[in-house]
């Protein structure tokens, strides 16, 4: 059955339009006048906002919206009237061809990878949201297909184009604070849920294909107000808890300054697995192999929820620092970095001195992708960088299920070499139907 909505009848029918854009990498030669003619799927949320921020951009053209609830897209296709609609991605993606150029990713994080890879398959371009995948394995093939077939990409980290966390970058590599042994991040943010399955269903309302929404994901009745439109960052099946969507953030500048890669294991501390809900309160730690900016190794540590903010021992701050409720801390041998979420990096060390100055230029990170897709420069968190920040990520959440228990891990080979049970959270099998080849 298509997935297509006419115009005329879509409308008629008081469904509204929420979308997905969908951006890709250059493959032909673009004209002074020519526009990128993209595509959104899931116009929603942050879909919303994504949609809101590419089409600012001159060079770009709205060619199609698709979501999964009518009433979200026929209130964006009220500010792209032009664009043609659609519920299911997939045939969005297809039955266009090369009338599109990219694709925007802004979906549930369980339907970034399959709405992905669909677009690389047809040879598009990618911007996607964060956390870049729902699993560790698809963050790899992500990485793999892209870097193979040539195409643009950028993970929707937009934070990292902020003056201040690129100052923050610039100062630990610089060695301001010198090598940098330990670092503690954290988010007062609760994407958790500690309570029961849910043992209700409830009707599915008319705007919305249930079914689409669910996508790869195991069938189950729907519940209002837990699933659509917002809940399901606390659900294992869907979301990845305050660790993937915040973590993603806040990890991203220690990440890139420090040009971390693979971690050696992982450990969490928080209540036991329920099989339904990421936890409400976290404690993640990592080690790191050391690199030029760090000490032989790097321990890393993560609060959330009602573990945050936490106490950083043995850090000489002043008395009346009052800490972000998120944020992070390096901890170096010349001093300590304290980054706030997002506000202006601060120095503590004996002996302040006033830190350097950089003379850093604004940068849009929405526009830097379409730029790129039309030949003109290159991205600053293309799936080559996101794909290894989001593997480490998702260990720990991967950890979460095991807490207490230290998973050892294989990057080559995405493997737990201790543990074999967490294997099979490292790559799970879509419900029929919804496979994707690479996936």
């Amino acid at each position: 059955m298509s997935h297509r909505l006419p115009r005329r009848e879509f409308l008629k029918a008081g469904a509204a339009v929420a979308g997905f854009s969908i951006l890709h990498s250059s493959v032909r030669a673009f004209s002074p006048n020519e526009k990128l003619r993209t595509v959104h799927v899931g116009v929603g949320g942050k879909g919303r906002s994504d949609l809101s921020e590419m089409a600012s951009h001159a060079g770009v053209e709205v060619a199609a919206l698709c979501d999964v609830d009518s009433k979200t897209l026929a209130q964006q296709s009220e500010l792209h009237p032009k664009a043609k609609l659609f519920r299911d991605y997939r045939e969005m993606i297809s039955s266009l061809g090369d009338s599109i150029d990219a694709v925007v990713v802004s979906t549930p994080d369980h339907t970034h990878a399959p709405a992905a890879m669909t677009a690389f398959n047809h040879g598009k371009p990618v911007y996607c949201q964060k956390p870049l995948t729902h699993e560790v394995f698809e963050a790899r093939q992500l990485r793999l297909v892209s870097e193979k077939k040539g195409l643009v990409t950028q993970m929707g980290i937009q934070a990292s184009a902020t003056l201040q966390y690129r100052k923050a970058v610039e100062l630990i590599r610089v060695g301001e604070i010198g090598k940098v042994h330990s670092v503690v991040a954290w988010s007062h943010k609760n994407w958790g849920y500690d309570g029961p399955a849910f043992d209700v269903e409830h009707e599915v309302p008319e705007s919305l294909d249930w079914n689409l929404w669910l996508g790869t994901a195991a069938a189950r009745p729907y519940v209002e107000k837990i699933y659509h439109p917002g809940q399901w960052r606390k659900l294992i099946d869907f979301g990845t808890g305050t660790l993937g969507d915040m973590g993603v953030h806040i990890f991203d500048t220690p990440y890139r300054a420090l040009e971390l890669t693979a971690p050696t294991w992982a450990q969490t501390t928080c209540r036991k697995p329920t099989g339904t809900g990421h936890p409400e309160s976290n404690k993640v730690e990592y080690e790191f192999p050391g690199t030029m900016y760090t000490s032989d190794t790097l321990k890393w540590t993560w609060y959330d929820g009602k573990s945050a903010v936490p106490l950083i021992e043995s850090v000489n701050l002043p008395p009346d620092l009052i800490l972000p409720k998120q944020g992070s801390m390096f901890l170096g041998e010349a001093g300590n970095l304290l980054l706030p979420h997002v506000g202006d990096p601060q120095i503590f060390r004996e002996g302040v001195r006033s830190p350097r100055k950089f003379d850093l230029e604004p940068r849009n990170h929405y526009h830097e992708w379409v730029d790129a897709c039309m030949g003109k420069g290159k991205t600053t968190s293309p799936f080559s960088y996101g794909s290894p920040l989001t593997e480490a990520l998702l260990l720990g959440v991967v950890a979460n299920r095991f807490p207490g228990q230290r998973l050892e891990w294989d990057p080559k080979n995405l493997k737990v070499t201790n543990l074999d049970e967490a294997n099979a959270l490292i790559r799970k099998a879509p419900r029929d139907g919804f496979e994707v080849a690479g996936l």
